[in-house]
């Protein structure tokens, strides 16, 4: 089993920062993608980026693209979500998830470790 903890959530300004961090512990031996989600109230869950466990490639989504990057460090057996130039429309709940499988990286159901998410609120 996976344990997935986020950290860094909180309350930031329309084009403030914030830095979200996923820490990864258990058996990860089989993790071979760690991405972020986010959910907004009254909306469904919807995939932000990917990167591979190798840590080779990233994925993100169109309306984070150019302002959010993945990355991981290895040491510290983390996953971290840089957020800049935030909107009020980024305002949700933000989960880090692992997947184990081959699945398609879009679907929720690829992962089979969550973690208990962490909130942005993002004010004009």
């Amino acid at each position: 089993q996976v344990q997935l903890v986020e950290s860094g959530g909180g309350l930031v300004q329309a084009g403030g920062s914030l830095r979200l961090s996923c820490a990864i512990s258990g058996r990860t031996a089989s993790i071979n993608l760690m991405s972020w989600f986010r959910q907004a109230p009254g909306k469904e869950r919807e995939f932000v980026a990917f990167k591979t466990w190798s840590g080779g490639v990233t994925y993100y989504a169109d309306s984070v693209k150019g302002r959010f990057t993945i990355s991981r460090d290895n040491a510290k057996n983390t996953v971290s979500l840089q957020m800049n130039s935030l909107k009020p429309e980024d305002t949700a709940v933000y989960y880090c998830a692992a997947r184990d499988g081959s699945s398609w990286y879009g679907d929720m159901r690829a992962y089979n470790n969550w973690g208990q998410g962490t909130q942005v609120t993002v004010s004009s």
